[in-house]
């Protein structure tokens, strides 16, 4: 995306009241800050990890002191205080970045992924409903494509959600990163700490490979998904061809004689991910983006299946909610672990 683009995308925000869930992570930070350059009427940083939401707010106020920010500490999955928020700041589009994303963690983790990445983006969308927020968007991932993982099963869930629960006043729409390069507990941050330490370098499978982008990029690609005149869709960036996760541990390594070693796959990894299903259609492009239809479910349904998994949740029944994230998501392929 040129540069010329990205600027039109951040300038489209300003004079708006923006919320960003999960307002203090890694790309929701950069997220917030192409928006404040923007001038909007205030942004609303909406975190549940307190240093997190600190350090933002400390860089908003620093480089942006203009800029009106409304810093809340909390949870997409507190009803009352979203109530809260949407009422007090009457946010114009909502970014929704909150989520738990490390695959091998999650895997031992199905409870508390699915509460957070999938009910919390339900309690999110009610929300936005309630309040007549014009646009909601789900910032995805291409794990969420025919998952292995609860990480991979959390995020289609959501964008199950979004697409069913967006209407024409309130436009909902996912985009699907892939690997953002940097990323917290992203495999580029520990080859190098690895590289720096003169310690060999794992690599999970000679064959892996991942889609990456910047974070450049990524910003860019959630800024036009936010100006996206459409609703009900997923949206795909141009990501290139797939690199192998050998190929880029030997090349950070360079002249080094550092080894890679094989670890083998984790609980939940795959071998190579995905941008579209099988089931999908690829209806066009608008920008820089690719314009997929996907699964649409009846609202209602969506509700009970977010009660039934809740149920599950409340009576902490592991096995009773991998069931459930079977029927709802049949391409979901549960790994040994949670089998």
């Amino acid at each position: 995306m040129t540069d010329l683009a990205a600027s039109v995308f951040s300038s489209a925000h300003a004079g708006l009241s923006v919320l960003v869930t999960g307002a203090g992570g890694y790309i929701g930070s950069a997220l917030v800050k192409a928006i404040a350059a923007a001038g909007p009427s205030r942004i609303v940083l909406l975190d549940s990890a307190e240093h997190n939401l600190f350090q933002i707010r400390q860089q908003l106020e620093s480089d942006f002191g203009h800029v009106l920010c409304e810093p809340v500490l909390g949870s997409v999955n507190d009803v009352h205080l979203l109530d809260d928020i949407f009422t007090r700041f009457q946010p114009e589009v909502v970014y929704h970045a909150a989520a738990f994303k490390h695959v091998p963690l999650l895997e031992h983790n199905p409870i508390a992924t699915i509460r957070n990445n999938a009910i919390g983006t339900y309690t999110l969308a009610q929300a936005a409903l309630r309040h007549r927020t014009p646009k909601l968007i789900l910032i995805s991932t291409d794990k969420a494509v025919n998952p292995h993982s609860v990480m991979g099963v959390s995020k289609r869930l959501a964008e199950l959600t979004v697409v069913a629960l967006s209407s024409a006043t309130s436009q909902m729409n996912a985009i699907r990163l892939g690997n953002v390069i940097g990323s917290t507990g992203s495999v580029v941050p520990i080859f190098l700490k690895q590289i720096a330490e003169r310690r060999p370098v794992t690599v999970t499978h000679p064959d892996a490979t991942r889609w990456f982008m910047s974070l450049t990029e990524a910003v860019d690609a959630i800024l036009a998904s936010g100006m996206a005149e459409l609703e009900g869709r997923i949206l795909v960036p141009e990501l290139g061809e797939p690199t192998r996760i050998t190929d880029l541990a030997k090349l950070l390594i360079g002249e080094a004689e550092i080894p890679i070693i094989f670890t083998g796959c984790r609980a939940g990894d795959k071998l190579t991910e995905e941008l579209v299903s099988k089931n999908e259609t690829i209806e066009g492009t608008i920008g820089p983006l690719q314009v997929i239809r996907t699964c649409r479910l009846p609202a209602s349904e969506v509700d009970q299946i977010m009660k039934r998994l809740c149920d599950c949740i409340h009576s902490h029944d592991v096995h009773g909610l991998v069931r459930m994230l079977c029927m709802v998501v049949p391409e979901y392929v549960p790994s040994d672990l949670l089998r």
